[in-house]
């Protein structure tokens, strides 16, 4: 078997489903990938989000440096963005359950490889050059691997849901990376602190073998390879002119619309927000506030549970009580994100005190990247072009998140001197990141209107 029959899109089953059992059988295996699609890539953040936990003793070990950590997590931001647009075209013609389970079990290769090196590095001599460039060059590789987590997850809603519930789905789904970041900072963290950062990789390695694991047993690629009708078909949906299209034909669609753009750019703006909070949040509440790991990570950890429930409120938020109006949910929520932040980044306060604004933080921030990522291109980008529009999201994304990456380690460390660190001109970085990233939407909310036939 060639690797393109293997990961390619499975052709509809010989063997129909009865009747009398189609809707029931639907019903099963559409929860069945619902879960294990979600599951999964909450394990994929844990993958993905150890670097942030790590960052003070790699520091405090001698290991890296602020700037070099920078580089590092630019490598895996500036790879993950190629990888998401590259992917998010390709997984519209993959088989999403083989296409997500290798993503994950590579990504757990990687940590598990940067344990043991971790491990060794103080008996095999290794220099700081030369760290650097294998923590680099392998945690690039891990964000190749990371970009085939969400295409899949999200193709898997179009091949399952009907549209009356997708937004509902996506809320749910678009939560996981809330669990994963809580999972790791609070479970990663305390592994950390209790047996080293080394370690750290090797959990996370075991949390990928897991969600592996959970790809390939819950997951169906479609409901025609399981025998059933399509689900345009099962939910009694009209076919439109646009899903008539092929999927080549419907890439292109998407690409050439100006809503696609303007959501693009505000979510670059959106990811240098929130992976600045992700990455350096730990470090920060350390060197800032003098906290200890356990609790920096304990801080960051919990308000990621409020991301969780900022993201499923902002289906009906958007949907019941604005009425499919999504302008409105994204500018109360971005005024709330941008007064919590600058509380979070400028005043002391305690453990309590920081958890509260980091809380309001996520919950806020949640529904402004649901909505305006997520819920704003489901309202105008066809079924079979699902994949594609999440990667042209996704390269301007994750290419903002990258240079975030640089710009924070560099301004971070030009503000240092003898282990006191400044994160005022940082601060303001995020800051105004911050506010462009929920004011663009609202600007070219002209852009964004659905377009019938």
């Amino acid at each position: 078997m060639s690797l393109y029959s293997y990961f390619r899109i499975s052709k509809p089953s010989a063997e129909k489903v009865p009747a009398e059992r189609v809707d029931a059988e639907y019903k099963r295996l559409r929860s069945r990938t619902f879960w294990g699609v979600t599951s999964a890539y909450v394990l994929y953040y844990v993958c993905r989000m150890t670097l942030g936990v790590v960052k003070q003793p790699v520091i405090d070990g001698g290991v890296l440096t602020a700037g070099q950590l920078g580089i590092i997590g630019s490598a895996f931001y500036f790879i993950y963005a190629v990888g998401k647009f590259t992917n998010g075209f390709i997984a519209d013609y993959c088989n999403i359950r083989r296409f997500m389970a290798w993503g994950l079990g590579i990504s757990a290769a990687v940590n598990l490889l940067l344990g043991v090196l971790g491990l060794l590095h103080g008996p095999l001599g290794m220099g700081s050059v030369l760290t650097l460039v294998l923590f680099a060059l392998l945690w690039g590789v891990n964000g190749w691997m990371q970009s085939m987590g969400a295409p899949p997850g999200t193709i898997s809603l179009s091949r399952w849901f009907p549209l009356n519930r997708r937004g509902t789905m996506y809320s749910i789904f678009s939560s996981t990376p809330s669990f994963g970041k809580a999972l790791t900072m609070i479970a990663t963290g305390f592994i950390v602190a209790a047996a080293g950062w080394q370690w750290g990789f090797i959990a996370a390695a075991a949390a990928g073998v897991i969600g592996t694991v959970i790809a390939l047993v819950f997951i169906s690629d479609t409901p025609e390879s399981k025998g059933l009708p399509t689900v345009q078909e099962l939910a009694g949906e009209p076919l439109k002119t646009l899903d008539k299209k092929p999927t080549k034909e419907l890439q292109k669609w998407v690409f050439r619309h100006p809503g696609i753009w303007v959501i693009a750019i505000s979510s670059a703006f959106i990811y240098i927000t929130q992976h600045a909070v992700s990455d350096w949040g730990v470090l920060f509440l350390q060197k800032q506030k003098a906290f200890s790991l356990e609790s920096a990570t304990q801080i960051i950890g919990i308000s990621e549970a409020f991301g969780v429930a900022g993201t499923v409120l902002a289906g009906w938020l958007s949907d019941v009580v604005f009425r499919g109006n999504r302008v409105r949910p994204v500018v109360i929520s971005g005024i709330l994100t941008v007064f919590a932040l600058a509380g979070f980044l400028f005043w002391g306060g305690g453990y309590w005190a920081n958890i509260a604004f980091v809380a309001v933080f996520s919950m806020a921030f949640s529904v402004v990247f649901c909505v305006v990522a997520g819920l704003m291109a489901l309202d105008f980008v066809p079924r079979k072009a699902t994949g594609a529009a999440l990667g042209i999201v996704g390269i301007s994304s994750y290419a903002a998140a990258g240079l975030q990456s640089i710009v924070s380690g560099f301004l971070i460390e030009g503000n240092a001197s003898d282990g006191v660190y400044d994160f005022g001109p940082v601060s303001i970085f995020w800051i105004v990141a911050c506010f462009i990233a929920f004011v663009l939407p609202v600007i070219g909310w002209k852009y964004l209107r659905v377009k019938e036939d």
